[in-house]
């Protein structure tokens, strides 16, 4: 049965859920646009300034007659490039005219601008749009002194670019070419656009004049122009170059009285003359009323002169604690466990910390019989003028030498007993491990004594050789390497620069059994698969594509592992 092929690494794409952000809000559609600026628009500025500030035009048998402007496409540039005119449907040559086109476009590096990273850029505009819809400006925000928030629009700042364009206007005499090139001069340095959207400052060269007869007299004048430029793409790999931020609300509460403060003559007071009266005053003294109490019980040792009182504020309430003894500085306090961080005794002679008890001289004095729950360590000399009985003695020693001139030592009496070691351990004689006596440590890697009592080292086992397996043997059996193919060859074959390796003849040949092939990531079944060795160091992968249910393709992904020459 046919299996879908898996998705080579390189046509699989990363997809990033948050990078698909709306900014509608509350039902309503956001209606701005993100901001961009292409060469098109360029190019449209260029044309609507002509058309629609310039306005180009000529007399003609005392009547105006308005010059067309043209942007000249690749045919129509090459015809007048051939014929220096251009002619209409009807074999006419168009008279008078403007056709411009744009020759060139490069990086205006007076201004220079480093994105960093294109996909993400840093470097913003930022632009506010103070209320919308949902955030509007009213007599009532007004009045309730609330302050609208600010929606932000953070613009990408674009590329800046030059464009240059080359222009030829026809006239049939020298006087209506005087009208429109002084129309044309004097919009030299301002900005071309229309109103609303982008305008682009632009700088007219020098104008050349030229007079052809071609069957009809023509005034011929060529000019080139420099239009300073920005680009800015609507969105670039997903991501969108407007974002928009809104400003962070904020509440203020306020307390105000529940009746109005007037004097006798029935005017309000505690307002300034320049006051403006909004709502209710304020004053500086008020008292809370709240419909759930704060509610006062007393506790463990705790006792409360009105207990269970509930507090709304609406009467002073005065509540006295007490506990069940005294504890003054000249009173006896007794407690059933007192913990502390510190607690000192008698005038500075001794401390008791978390971990520790110290004294002022540094001398403690215990009289009597002492019981240590727990570990105990003794920083300095132990001098014991008695005997020292331990169930379990553990030495640890920075630097010590012993020497026992007779006797036994037994260390442990279970075998979850462990002993150790830092340092180097000298045994003469032998040692037994469980029960098997080691009399040495061997480094021959010829094994030739074959003891039953002697180690063998890592040098003995790196140069040892099992008997009856050449060098050549074990060298084929520890070859395995993976390579990675070079081509597919039509649909069923792919190539690999490498050699396989030859086995021994004491061994069975070298088969596609001896490797593992994977295809973009996936296993490749051995039963659809066989090799062929090539001429030349090329080593051939021949697929079934009928068995394994798949074509290779060029761009695929297969990976080989096994007995490669290196």
């Amino acid at each position: 049965m046919a299996r879908s092929k898996p998705i080579p690494r390189s046509q699989r794409k990363i997809f990033n859920r948050g990078e698909k952000i709306s900014r509608n809000s509350a039902g309503a559609k956001d209606d701005v646009k993100n901001l961009s600026v292409g060469i098109m628009d360029m190019d449209s500025a260029v044309m609507y300034y002509f058309n629609e500030v310039i306005k180009p035009d000529v007399e003609v048998n005392e009547e105006k007659v308005k010059v067309p402007c043209i942007y000249a496409s690749p045919e129509r540039w090459t015809q007048v490039s051939k014929q220096g005119y251009l002619r209409d449907k009807k074999r006419q040559i168009i008279v008078p005219l403007i056709a411009f086109k744009r020759t060139s476009m490069s990086r205006n590096d007076n201004f220079s601008v480093d994105k960093l990273d294109a996909n993400d850029p840093k470097l913003f505009y930022s632009f506010q749009k103070k209320y919308s819809q949902q955030n509007r400006f009213d007599k009532f925000s007004v009045q309730q002194n609330l302050t609208p928030g600010r929606e932000y629009y953070n613009v990408a700042i674009p590329d800046y670019v030059t464009l240059t364009y080359e222009f030829i206007i026809w006239t049939s005499y020298i006087e209506q070419m005087n009208r429109i090139v002084e129309k044309v001069n004097y919009s030299d340095g301002s900005y071309w656009g229309e109103p609303g959207k982008m305008k682009f400052r632009t700088s007219i060269d020098s104008f050349t004049n030229a007079t052809e007869i071609e069957g009809e007299r023509l005034i011929k004048t060529t000019f080139s122009m420099t239009l300073n430029g920005y680009i800015l793409p609507e969105s670039y790999n997903n991501y969108n170059t407007t974002q928009k931020y809104l400003s962070p609300k904020k509440l203020i509460v306020r307390e105000s009285t529940d009746t109005t403060l007037v004097d006798d003559t029935g005017k309000r007071v505690g307002l300034s003359s320049n006051a403006v009266e909004f709502g209710e005053e304020t004053k500086d003294i008020f008292s809370i009323n709240i419909s759930n109490g704060l509610l006062f019980e007393q506790g463990t040792g705790v006792t409360l002169s009105n207990n269970g009182f509930s507090f709304d504020g609406s009467d002073n309430l005065t509540q006295e604690f007490s506990i069940g003894q005294s504890v003054g500085t000249t009173d006896n306090v007794q407690f059933n466990t007192l913990t502390a961080n510190s607690v000192q005794i008698g005038e500075g002679t001794t401390y008791i910390n978390d971990g520790n008890i110290s004294s002022s001289d540094g001398t403690i004095e215990i009289t009597g019989s002492t019981a240590i729950t727990g570990s105990m360590t003794v920083v300095g000399d132990l001098n014991v003028t008695g005997s020292l009985i331990s169930q379990v003695f553990i030495t640890e020693v920075t630097t010590q030498s012993i020497d026992f001139s007779q006797g036994s030592n037994e260390f442990g009496n279970s075998l979850d007993d462990s002993q150790e070691f830092t340092g180097s351990v000298d045994i003469t004689g032998s040692f037994s491990l469980n029960g098997y006596e080691i009399t040495g440590i061997s480094n021959d890697p010829t094994f030739t004594n074959a003891s039953q009592t002697s180690l063998v080292t890592e040098y003995a086992l790196a140069n040892f050789n099992i008997v009856g397996i050449s060098t050549n043997e074990t060298d084929y059996l520890r070859k395995n390497f993976y390579k990675k193919s070079n081509s597919i060859i039509g649909t069923n074959t792919a190539s690999f620069s490498a050699t396989t390796a030859s086995a021994p003849t004491s061994l069975t040949s070298t088969s596609e059994n001896d490797f593992v092939f994977f295809i973009n990531g996936q296993y490749m079944e051995h039963d659809a698969v066989s090799i062929q060795q090539s001429d030349g160091g090329t080593f051939l992968l021949k697929v079934n594509t009928d068995s394994i249910g798949y074509d290779l393709e060029s761009d695929d992904e297969i990976l080989a592992i096994g007995k490669f020459d290196s």
